[in-house]
């Protein structure tokens, strides 16, 4: 499956689980990322809805590696409304809170 193939952009650490900025984590060598960045504080969650395990915030202003989006539950919020999930190594960011079209700039070719 895809997402066990890039467990490298989120570091899990005893029981935490660690979101690194681009450049401070290393990416799985045969998956292409992207960066994204949120405009304000967003929740990783383990699965694209956001009743779903969380597992870390990240940082506004930040760019983080991202692998691909997928459709999940719909979210509105600041004046947007999407079902777009951005994919990270562990877990999965609502791509309202994201800088970027509608899928955080990821190309149509990344979905999970």
């Amino acid at each position: 499956m895809r997402r066990s193939r890039v467990l490298a952009a989120l570091g899990v650490l005893t029981a935490a689980v660690v979101v690194a900025p681009v450049g401070t984590a290393a990416a799985a060598a045969d998956e292409t990322s992207y960066g994204v960045v949120p405009y304000e504080n967003v929740n990783v969650r383990k699965l694209p809805t956001k009743d779903s395990a969380y597992l870390a915030t990240l940082t506004a202003g930040q760019t983080y590696q991202a692998y691909c989006w997928t459709h999940g539950q719909t979210i509105t919020d600041n004046g947007y409304t999407n079902d777009i999930w951005i994919g990270f190594a562990d877990g999965y960011s609502s791509a309202v809170y994201f800088k970027g079209d509608a899928y955080a700039n990821l190309p149509a070719s990344a979905q999970c």
